[in-house]
């Protein structure tokens, strides 16, 4: 999560002294050069040393002891891939992995519960409501007509041109007139779905997978195959080419950049070669980007559209995740399948609200997005260093995570003996949301995973809510152990 070379002097120092603890030349326990020293070493002032040592602090890479100064803490291990091994399974596993789901999210929306894993920001400083609620109220001053009149496909241009300039920042050339505004990001994915596939068909689905997929994929009447996926390099390719060599997949839906559950980034060469291998076995892919944006390092990552030959890469995303969650605005750019998804989305709900469209019109014309995105990937950085933190201090002994590179959700690994879904239950009992690490599989893997989220406050009933998990899940060892 290293910040590039413009960022100010003590962001540039607090990354230079993240690296040297991640690479083990600052080790757990030790303990940083004193303010003083530091400034007369690096001729910086005082208030630049310090504001960097307390940046780390906030993040949970370093404490402060009284009188003695500040001290590397203990870091989290990363999670390690696991080699994936298909397996039949009964479409009651299946079954039950559904009824897992809508238990989940049921018990999420339970009032007086502390969720931990839900991937929706709750007030904060995530989304700039103000600032479209005036927007929003001056359009419909100026423009009533946007209330009462249909809204009628493709929807408003303003949007549709706002969404294929800021696509150019993921390297991808966009054409506003094939963009399709959607009512989030699941509407593009169901419509690309029901699009490029038949019931009956398999679609290739990395594993884990983000959860909502499964549902959707089962109402279509779709087989899911699930991919090898790496915790920090994503999609595995080599299990994929064969399965197109052999045409066993219909259609293939990945997140390249910023993987849901595993915060994950393809490398360039391996985006180049998925985009190689579906336009050479003419099997679409369904690239969610909803995450992409939210990328820590700058420049951005490209999509995989960005290398799309000839038209098979439909790309999908939404303002859901970085804007406007209420205003529901997704989109789709449908490449050579774009005539076909238009008339699927006509169909199925028109077009969306022109009010709220043209309101995020207006706000993207502005050049605020592109403020208020770097003013929350600095804010989810952060977030994720601290809950990296919290669950070193919290969780047991043993415990693993991913290392994300950018978004906000964290893929925790629980020692041998735990089960997520276990203690999903206990922690229900105690008002405490969570999500099992089974959702994410339709043949029920990853038991001893769970999701987190890093898009709420972490401090107060967050932390306390984070340290019952925890007690709960070493009750959970000592009883397996017992």
């Amino acid at each position: 999560m290293a910040l590039h070379t413009g960022d100010p002097l003590y962001l540039a120092l607090a990354s230079e002294l993240r690296s040297a603890m991640e690479e083990g030349r600052l080790a757990p326990g030790a303990r940083l050069p004193s303010i003083r020293e530091t400034a007369t070493m690096r001729r910086l002032s005082m208030n630049t040393v310090l504001a960097a040592y307390r940046l780390l602090e906030t993040r949970g890479l370093v404490e402060a002891k009284p009188h003695s100064g500040y001290f590397v803490k203990a870091q989290l291990p990363i999670t390690e891939g696991r080699p994936l091994r298909q397996a039949g399974r009964a479409r009651e596993t299946e079954l039950a992995v559904l009824d897992q789901i809508t238990a989940v999210i049921t018990a999420q929306a339970l009032p007086g519960t502390v969720d931990l894993s839900l991937a929706c920001p709750r007030l904060g400083p995530w989304y700039p409501g103000e600032k479209l609620g005036r927007i929003t109220s001056r359009l419909l001053q100026q423009r009533p007509e946007l209330i009462t009149t249909y809204s009628l496909p493709p929807g408003p241009p303003l949007v549709r041109d706002q969404i294929a300039r800021h696509a150019q920042t993921l390297g991808m050339k966009l054409d506003p007139d094939r963009v399709v505004l959607t009512n989030g990001c699941l509407e593009a994915l169901q419509i690309a779905l029901r699009g490029v596939t038949r019931p009956g068909d398999t679609v290739g689905i990395e594993s884990p997978t983000y959860f909502s997929l499964l549902p959707l994929l089962a109402e279509l009447g779709l087989k899911a195959r699930e991919l090898p996926t790496h915790p920090e390099t994503g999609l595995v390719l080599g299990t994929l080419e064969a399965l197109l060599c052999e045409k066993r997949l219909a259609a293939v839906i990945a997140m390249p950049n910023i993987h849901n559950p595993m915060g994950s980034i393809m490398p360039l060469a391996a985006k180049k070669r998925l985009a190689a291998l579906v336009n050479l076995h003419k099997v679409p892919l369904i690239e969610d980007a909803i995450y992409a944006e939210l990328q820590f390092r700058a420049p951005l990552e490209p999509a995989v559209r960005a290398f799309d030959a000839d038209g098979w890469v439909i790309v999908c995303s939404s303002f859901s995740k970085t804007l406007a969650p209420g205003f529901r605005l997704g989109w789709l750019e449908g490449g050579r399948f774009h005539r076909e998804l238009a008339q699927i989305k006509f169909a199925s709900s028109v077009a969306q609200p022109a009010l709220l469209a043209e309101a995020v019109g207006v706000f993207l014309e502005s050049g605020g997005y592109e403020a208020h995105l770097r003013h929350l990937r600095r804010a989810y950085a952060i977030q994720m260093d601290r809950l990296r933190g919290l669950v070193a201090d919290h969780l047991p002994a043993g415990t693993r995570a991913t290392s994300p590179a950018g978004g906000y959700l964290l893929w925790v690994e629980l020692p041998e003996g735990c089960s997520a879904q276990g203690l999903f239950q206990k922690a229900l009992a105690e008002m405490i949301t969570v999500t099992p690490g089974n959702l994410f599989s339709p043949s029920g893997r990853y038991d001893r995973y769970l999701r987190l989220s890093a898009c709420y406050s972490l401090e107060g009933p967050f932390t306390r809510a984070l340290s019952t998990l925890g007690r709960l899940a070493r009750e959970q060892l000592a009883s397996a152990r017992g």
